[in-house]
């Protein structure tokens, strides 16, 4: 039996939720378009008769703004530090530079073993994959590199199966029926935050906060689910809320739907948007909302 943690780290937006739900085969961190999405390390449970992998999902490498982005950031830094094996993902759509050659060198120079996949190559011209191989070659960084697409599964079965073999002999940290560390509750929450983001533009989604007021199932078997949309400022909540309420009542008709297919039941959703100015740079409000710097909780 094979077991181990792999964390996966990469650039905002580089595609590492979208691997790792593929490679899991389970919506286990929520995607969109634009960087922040993930805020939290969220560990997604790969099983299988004879290994077990733990991908540990990462907030993406970004400049830190605030208190919330800072936060990310460690986040990010301790994971990596607590695991088997780092795969870094790069958005090759985006091309390689300069920046990215002295992160995976950074990372290597942790000492853990390491890999490259190299993401996007279904949206891509195809003759910028070989030139940014040669990059590689001549960057002098010793490292295995794995052209993939998460969304056409392209080449994810070869990456998985390297993966298995960088993983150390051991018993299995999660029961079988595991994919993720995270609650219903949790997911709840995300699905809600994942619709913003995909909805609204620019700053908005990323200065919200979802908090769950209740979360219980009723004797008909339907999950009631209140929640609150925080936000950092008055003219926020009014484009939240929308004329008569109607973007309000769309993003969370999109949620809706997408909580139902994830409970398995219907859902009867409440959602209310307050104004919390600047939660994003106040340490209680943070602490409020579930957001607390990593500790390693591995032993």
């Amino acid at each position: 039996m094979r077991s181990g943690y792999v964390a996966v780290i990469g650039r905002a937006n580089a595609g590492k939720s979208t691997l790792i739900n593929v490679m899991v085969g389970e919506k286990v961190s929520i995607v969109s378009p634009k960087p922040q999405t993930t805020r939290d390390r969220i560990l997604g449970v790969l099983t299988e008769d004879d290994y077990q992998i733990v991908f540990v999902d990462t907030p993406g490498i970004y400049k830190a703004r605030n208190a919330l982005t800072d936060m990310m950031m460690r986040t990010t830094e301790t994971s990596a530090r607590s695991v088997d094996f780092i795969l870094y993902v790069l958005d090759g759509h985006d091309g390689i530079g300069e920046e990215d050659f002295s992160l995976i060198a950074k990372y290597k120079a942790l000492n853990i073993p390491m890999a490259v996949a190299y993401t996007k190559i279904d949206i891509m011209p195809k003759e910028n994959i070989p030139l940014d191989m040669a990059k590689f070659s001549d960057s002098g960084l010793d490292i295995d590199v794995f052209p993939v697409s998460a969304r056409k599964g392209k080449n994810v079965r070869a990456l998985k199966e390297f993966l298995v073999k960088q993983m150390p002999e051991g018993d299995k940290v999660f029961e079988e029926d595991i994919v993720s560390d995270k609650s219903e509750r949790f997911m709840i929450s995300e699905i809600m935050r994942e619709k913003i983001l995909l909805k609204f533009d620019k700053e908005i989604p990323h200065g919200i906060a979802i908090v769950i007021n209740t979360f219980q199932q009723n004797d008909r078997g339907v999950y009631e689910v209140n929640l609150d949309i925080v936000c950092e400022r008055a003219n926020h909540k009014a484009i939240l809320i929308g004329k008569q309420g109607k973007a309000i009542k769309e993003v969370s008709s999109f949620a809706r739907q997408d909580m139902e297919k994830f409970l398995g039941a219907k859902v009867f959703l409440t959602t209310y948007v307050k104004v919390k100015e600047d939660w994003r740079d106040r340490p209680n409000m943070l602490r409020e909302y579930g957001y607390e710097d990593l500790r390693d909780d591995r032993n």
